[in-house]
Protein backbone atom coordinates (compact mmCIF):
# COMPACT_ATOMS: atom_id res chain seq x y z
CA UNK A 1 0.00 0.00 0.00
CA UNK A 2 1.44 3.36 -0.90
CA UNK A 3 1.08 6.59 0.93
CA UNK A 4 -0.03 9.52 -1.18
CA UNK A 5 0.08 12.88 0.59
CA UNK A 6 -3.20 14.69 1.16
CA UNK A 7 -2.12 17.66 -0.99
CA UNK A 8 -1.32 15.38 -3.94
CA UNK A 9 -4.63 13.53 -3.53
CA UNK A 10 -6.44 16.87 -3.63
CA UNK A 11 -4.60 17.99 -6.79
CA UNK A 12 -5.47 14.72 -8.53
CA UNK A 13 -9.11 15.05 -7.43
CA UNK A 14 -9.31 18.62 -8.77
CA UNK A 15 -7.55 17.80 -12.04
CA UNK A 16 -9.91 14.86 -12.58
CA UNK A 17 -12.93 17.10 -11.87
CA UNK A 18 -14.11 14.74 -9.13
CA UNK A 19 -15.08 12.01 -11.58
CA UNK A 20 -13.91 8.55 -12.48
CA UNK A 21 -11.52 8.68 -15.41
CA UNK A 22 -12.97 5.52 -16.93
CA UNK A 23 -16.77 5.42 -16.48
CA UNK A 24 -17.09 9.19 -15.79
CA UNK A 25 -19.13 8.66 -12.61
CA UNK A 26 -19.26 11.88 -10.62
CA UNK A 27 -18.19 11.87 -6.98
CA UNK A 28 -21.47 13.49 -5.89
CA UNK A 29 -23.43 10.45 -7.16
CA UNK A 30 -21.10 7.62 -6.14
CA UNK A 31 -21.52 5.86 -2.83
CA UNK A 32 -18.04 6.07 -1.33
CA UNK A 33 -14.99 8.15 -2.10
CA UNK A 34 -13.48 7.94 -5.56
CA UNK A 35 -10.13 6.21 -5.25
CA UNK A 36 -6.68 7.26 -6.36
CA UNK A 37 -5.83 4.99 -9.29
CA UNK A 38 -2.28 4.19 -10.33
CA UNK A 39 -2.61 4.32 -14.13
CA UNK A 40 0.39 2.03 -14.35
CA UNK A 41 -0.06 -0.08 -11.22
CA UNK A 42 2.82 -0.21 -8.77
CA UNK A 43 2.91 -3.98 -9.32
CA UNK A 44 3.69 -3.25 -12.99
CA UNK A 45 6.40 -0.70 -12.21
CA UNK A 46 4.21 2.40 -11.82
CA UNK A 47 5.02 5.16 -9.38
CA UNK A 48 3.26 7.39 -6.86
CA UNK A 49 4.15 10.43 -8.98
CA UNK A 50 1.32 12.75 -9.94
CA UNK A 51 1.56 11.94 -13.64
CA UNK A 52 0.68 8.30 -12.85
CA UNK A 53 -2.35 9.06 -10.67
CA UNK A 54 -6.01 9.69 -11.49
CA UNK A 55 -9.43 9.11 -9.93
CA UNK A 56 -11.41 5.92 -10.36
CA UNK A 57 -14.60 4.65 -8.83
CA UNK A 58 -14.31 1.49 -6.76
CA UNK A 59 -15.85 -0.68 -9.50
CA UNK A 60 -13.50 0.52 -12.24
CA UNK A 61 -10.47 0.38 -9.96
CA UNK A 62 -11.29 -3.14 -8.79
CA UNK A 63 -11.84 -4.46 -12.32
CA UNK A 64 -8.67 -2.74 -13.51
CA UNK A 65 -6.54 -4.18 -10.72
CA UNK A 66 -3.01 -4.60 -12.06
CA UNK A 67 -4.05 -4.62 -15.73
CA UNK A 68 -2.23 -2.32 -18.14
CA UNK A 69 -3.39 -3.94 -21.38
CA UNK A 70 -6.52 -5.58 -22.73
CA UNK A 71 -7.76 -7.41 -25.78
CA UNK A 72 -9.57 -5.60 -28.57
CA UNK A 73 -11.92 -8.24 -29.94
CA UNK A 74 -12.46 -6.30 -33.18
CA UNK A 75 -8.79 -6.37 -34.20
CA UNK A 76 -7.80 -9.36 -32.04
CA UNK A 77 -4.82 -7.42 -30.67
CA UNK A 78 -3.60 -6.63 -27.20
CA UNK A 79 -3.46 -2.88 -26.59
CA UNK A 80 -2.73 -0.51 -23.74
CA UNK A 81 -5.74 0.45 -21.66
CA UNK A 82 -7.10 3.99 -21.74
CA UNK A 83 -5.02 6.54 -19.84
CA UNK A 84 -7.37 9.21 -18.45
CA UNK A 85 -4.47 11.56 -17.73
CA UNK A 86 -3.07 11.68 -21.27
CA UNK A 87 -5.94 10.62 -23.52
CA UNK A 88 -9.26 12.32 -24.23
CA UNK A 89 -12.29 10.23 -23.22
CA UNK A 90 -14.45 11.39 -26.15
CA UNK A 91 -11.85 10.21 -28.67
CA UNK A 92 -12.07 6.63 -27.36
CA UNK A 93 -15.65 6.26 -26.07
CA UNK A 94 -19.22 7.38 -26.66
CA UNK A 95 -22.41 7.06 -24.66
CA UNK A 96 -25.15 4.84 -26.07
CA UNK A 97 -28.76 4.29 -24.99
CA UNK A 98 -28.98 7.86 -23.67
CA UNK A 99 -25.89 7.33 -21.51
CA UNK A 100 -26.58 3.91 -20.06
CA UNK A 101 -23.83 2.17 -22.04
CA UNK A 102 -20.25 3.06 -22.92
CA UNK A 103 -19.05 1.99 -26.36
CA UNK A 104 -15.38 1.94 -27.30
CA UNK A 105 -14.56 3.74 -30.54
CA UNK A 106 -10.92 2.68 -30.79
CA UNK A 107 -8.96 -0.46 -30.03
CA UNK A 108 -7.92 1.16 -26.74
CA UNK A 109 -11.51 2.11 -25.94
CA UNK A 110 -12.93 -1.31 -26.78
CA UNK A 111 -10.24 -3.10 -24.76
CA UNK A 112 -10.87 -0.80 -21.79
CA UNK A 113 -14.65 -1.34 -21.91
CA UNK A 114 -14.06 -5.09 -21.70
CA UNK A 115 -11.17 -5.13 -19.22
CA UNK A 116 -12.87 -2.77 -16.75
CA UNK A 117 -16.34 -4.20 -17.43
CA UNK A 118 -17.66 -0.68 -17.93
CA UNK A 119 -21.08 -2.02 -18.93
CA UNK A 120 -21.52 -4.49 -16.10
CA UNK A 121 -25.21 -4.89 -15.16
CA UNK A 122 -24.86 -2.95 -11.89
CA UNK A 123 -23.22 0.06 -13.57
CA UNK A 124 -25.84 0.11 -16.33
CA UNK A 125 -28.69 -0.09 -13.80
CA UNK A 126 -27.25 2.81 -11.78
CA UNK A 127 -26.66 4.90 -14.91
CA UNK A 128 -30.29 4.32 -15.96
CA UNK A 129 -31.44 5.66 -12.58
CA UNK A 130 -29.13 8.67 -12.95
CA UNK A 131 -30.55 9.31 -16.44
CA UNK A 132 -34.09 9.22 -15.02
CA UNK A 133 -33.05 11.77 -12.40
CA UNK A 134 -31.44 14.01 -15.04
CA UNK A 135 -27.96 13.49 -13.61
CA UNK A 136 -26.37 11.58 -16.47
CA UNK A 137 -24.52 11.47 -18.77
CA UNK A 138 -22.02 14.00 -17.43
CA UNK A 139 -20.99 16.97 -19.58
Amino acid sequence: MSYIPKELRQRVRETANNQCGYCKSLQKYVLGILEIDHIIPKAAGGSDEEDNLWLACRLCNSYKGTKTHGMDIETNTTVALFNPRTQKWSEHFIWEREGALIRGLTACGRATVLALQLNNPYAVMVRQAWISAGWHPPD
